[in-house]
């Protein structure tokens, strides 16, 4: 028998904590919360406009990784929050996964409350309960990767997040999963330069990706982005928004 690949055991981890979720708080009980907050602070709307005057930088609050282990020990939400708005970030994403990524829902947060940029939960979302908790933790975007989901799920869990006001991220890897993307209306589109079974990197995902996206959607490159010299050849391909989390969580500042 082969060895799971290390999306198949964070999915196998997923589903154990979704159940253990709903047994301590109900979807009415979720539903509750969410009624009485506040309108999200516009995600897709804050990208999209900082990206019509020059590269948009999705900013990441990320501790650890299965591929990279520790990346910052001196994990400080709120400041490293502060400090990505403060550097000219038009957005924050923040990982909430326990089990793989060390991150916590306490996280996002201490990281929205610490500054006024609208917040993407970058979370493994499988399950209606999850899009509604994530709008209780105060997601502005959820991300919906098209590689863990049929397309008839992706399009209920983003129609789920738009009636409550969530803008979605939706992450695909290849042309197929493009086309299910591009068949959810409203959605931002993220191409994951990372193979999510075997956490290799190419740059060159993004690029062949975006010759299939229709002109005038916004696409989102992610992962492997290190250098100015990444960018510039992002920018090259026409691509003007970027996810970047390990390449500043490595920076003194």
């Amino acid at each position: 028998m082969s060895r799971p690949t290390i999306l198949q055991e964070i999915l196998a981890a997923k589903a154990r904590e979704i159940e253990h979720g709903k047994a301590r708080l109900s979807r009415q009980a979720l539903e509750a919360q969410c009624a009485g907050l506040r309108a999200p602070r516009g995600f897709r709307q804050r990208l999209e406009s900082a990206a019509a005057s020059g590269p948009a930088v999705i900013a990441e609050i990320k501790k650890a990784s299965p591929s990279a282990g520790v990346i910052r020990a001196d994990f400080d939400p709120a400041g490293i929050a502060a400090s990505y708005e403060a550097g000219g970030a038009a957005c924050l994403s923040v990982l909430t996964d326990a089990p793989f990524f060390q991150g916590h829902n306490d996280f996002l947060r201490q990281a929205r409350d610490a500054c006024s940029l609208p917040v993407l939960r970058k979370e493994f979302i499988v399950d209606p309960w999850q899009v509604l908790e994530s709008r209780a933790l105060g997601a502005d975007c959820i991300l919906l990767i098209a590689a863990i989901l049929e397309p008839l799920q992706l399009q209920d869990l983003a129609g789920l997040a738009a009636e409550h006001g969530l803008d979605v991220l939706v992450e695909v890897h290849d042309p197929r999963e493009l086309e299910a993307a591009l068949a959810v209306r409203g959605c931002l589109l993220g191409v994951n330069n990372r193979n999510l079974h075997t956490f290799e990197t190419d740059l060159a995902t993004s690029e062949m990706l975006r010759r299939r996206v229709p002109a005038g959607r916004l696409l989102v490159t992610e992962s492997g982005m290190r250098t100015r010299a990444d960018v510039r050849r992002m920018l090259a391909a026409g691509i003007r928004a970027f996810l970047v989390g390990e390449a500043f969580m490595r920076e003194p500042d």
